[in-house]
């Protein structure tokens, strides 16, 4: 005598797949988020340091971005968040990671790059890109830039928190010079 039992898992395995993407991507525009950035992040350093190949971390916050949400609301912002990262993705290879990171914020890692200008040029066609109106479904045109900061290993950092905190140091500068730029990280004198 055999007693069969029968369970059907596909919730269960659905439910874990949710759970996974929840912890390593964000809900909204489905980007890596920074926990995965930062895996990421840690892996290309391990092989750029191997390899001693160059790469850059671009730190990217939205200009104006506030005034979108205020003026239209937080479905317009929301639905801003998602165009701007379809653009992101559109100006890098697929082997380099476009993650956001909370609110209007955004990095690019680009693992493996010959020269600075290598990174220069992305954020050139990022900076580009992100100028050209948004068309949003409620048919709003909405204008943006950005103000974004570069930080090149080694140059500019030897782990994974001097980079990052170089990139965003960069970002910064380039807020502080006036917005609606790209700024290559350079230590203070």
């Amino acid at each position: 005598h055999y007693v069969a039992t029968h369970t059907d898992i596909t919730l269960r395995k659905a439910a874990d797949e949710e759970i996974k993407h929840l912890a390593f991507y964000d809900p909204l525009t489905h980007l890596p988020n920074r926990r995965l950035l930062q895996d990421r992040l840690h892996q290309a350093m391990v092989h750029a340091k191997r390899d001693s190949r160059r790469l850059a971390l671009l730190f990217i916050d939205l200009d104006q971005f506030k005034p979108v949400n205020d003026e239209f609301g937080h479905q317009a912002g929301d639905e801003l968040l998602q165009a701007v990262a379809h653009r992101l993705q559109a100006c890098v290879r697929e082997s380099d990671t476009v993650a956001r990171i909370g609110g209007d914020e955004f990095m690019v890692l680009l693992p493996s790059m010959e020269l600075a200008q290598d990174a220069t040029g992305v954020a050139e066609k990022i900076h580009a890109m992100l100028k050209q109106p948004f068309t949003l479904t409620q048919g709003q045109t909405v204008r943006i830039s950005s103000s974004a900061g570069i930080a090149i290993y080694p140059e500019h950092g030897r782990d994974e928190a001097t980079l990052t905190s170089h990139a965003d140091a960069a970002m910064y500068q380039a807020k502080t010079a006036g917005r609606d730029r790209f700024v290559l990280f350079q230590a203070a004198d």
